[in-house]
């Protein structure tokens, strides 16, 4: 959540009750949907939450589609977790 807060550039507590939520929402959506296997210490994971979060704040008013830069990203992990190790 830290991180979102960063990204969005605030610096009060005032929204994290809401910011948290948000992420949260975000996460379950990725693991329960999506069947993704997040892993905290993955960097790829954790910042596609981040800006997944923060486009989802940003854009709580509006009725659009996800931007393309998060589709892409969100189909290539769906991608990458689907792969067998070899």
């Amino acid at each position: 959540m830290k991180l979102v807060k960063a990204r969005l550039g605030i610096m009060s507590a005032v929204r994290d009750y809401y910011l948290t939520a948000i992420a949260k929402s975000v996460i379950d959506e990725l693991e329960d949907e999506k069947g993704l296997l997040l892993e905290g210490n993955n960097f790829n994971h954790l910042l596609f939450v981040v800006d997944y979060a923060t486009w989802r704040y940003q854009s709580r008013d509006e009725s659009g589609a996800m931007p393309r830069h998060l589709q892409f990203r969100l189909h290539n992990l769906i991608l990458h977790a689907g792969r067998s190790p070899t």
